[in-house]
């Protein structure tokens, strides 16, 4: 599974290959994680001439966290260089730099679909639904290559709500499974209200934590091993010395956004985050 993620660069933001769309098309309201106020369509007031963030390597100290924990999972350099063929929304009329704001955040969801499907196909437990994951990844692979017009039309959360249901079914699998190691362990705790919660040590093998609210819940030394991470909120969670190894659905910014220490376990389809204490 982790090989399978960590080969797929397509899945990742490369913003040397994007007109920094994120930093464009997507709004900012003044808050903990952003330092000022910024309309959907205006250029933040750091971004220059070639693209690139003026501030990136002070964004955390200036109050942008939000920018530091985001992830275009890849949408921007397709949306850049394959729906509008490289084409800067800079250089064309009103129209053109729209229509590319609009495409932009529908590739992106599309893209955090391509790494789920991708994900679980990697998943051994999950083979019942992997030719039904086969088929939805294909299908949303050529979603992303719609044209700009087509892309504004599409249904979204219809084919999210498609997607949903195999990545459930294989959520289930999966849990089946290591409940199946762990005696019985793994509690349902979708959309659980977490917030800072003492979990501190907890057993959640095998959870599901999908959509839980885990913002600053202690997490110390937890072990998460093949919990469903799916949509949990960790922003500013305690992750020091668990271990989330096998935890499955979790993406880069879910981790960016929490706490960790230098034994935290992490699955090797996320990379640990440099504010995080390094690993020796």
């Amino acid at each position: 599974m982790s090989d399978q993620i960590a080969g797929l660069p397509e899945l990742r933001g490369d913003c040397a290959r994007c007109f920094g769309l994120c930093c464009v098309a997507l709004p900012f309201a003044r808050s903990a994680d952003f330092a000022l106020d910024k309309p959907a369509g205006k250029p933040c007031p750091n971004l220059g001439g070639d693209h690139r963030c003026g501030v990136h390597a002070e964004l955390r100290p200036r109050g942008f966290t939000g920018c530091t924990v985001y992830d275009c999972f890849g949408a921007g350099q397709k949306v850049s260089q394959v729906t509008f063929g490289g084409q800067d929304w800079r250089s064309g009329p009103p129209e053109h730099a729209r229509r590319m704001f609009d495409a932009f955040p529908v590739v992106r969801q599309l893209h955090e679909l391509l790494w789920y499907l991708t994900e679980a196909l990697g998943l051994p437990a999950a083979g019942p639904v992997h030719p039904g994951l086969r088929r939805a990844l294909e299908q949303t692979e050529r979603l992303t290559r719609l044209r700009p017009e087509e892309l504004a039309a599409l249904d979204v959360a219809a084919h999210r709500q498609e997607v949903n249901t195999l990545l459930l079914r294989t959520s289930e699998l999966v849990r089946a499974d290591a409940r199946a190691r762990t005696k019985g362990k793994g509690k349902d705790r979708r959309g659980a209200d977490l917030i800072g919660a003492r979990l501190r040590g907890a057993d959640l093998r095998g959870a599901s934590l999908r959509g839980a609210c885990l913002i600053a819940a202690d997490l110390t030394g937890a072990d998460l091993r093949a919990a469903d991470m799916i949509g949990a909120d960790l922003r500013d969670a305690d992750l020091t010395d668990a271990d989330l190894t096998g935890a499955f659905f979790l993406t880069q910014p879910q981790v960016d956004a929490a706490r960790g220490g230098a034994v935290t376990r992490l699955p090797a389809s996320v990379t640990r985050p440099a504010h995080w204490t390094p690993a020796t």
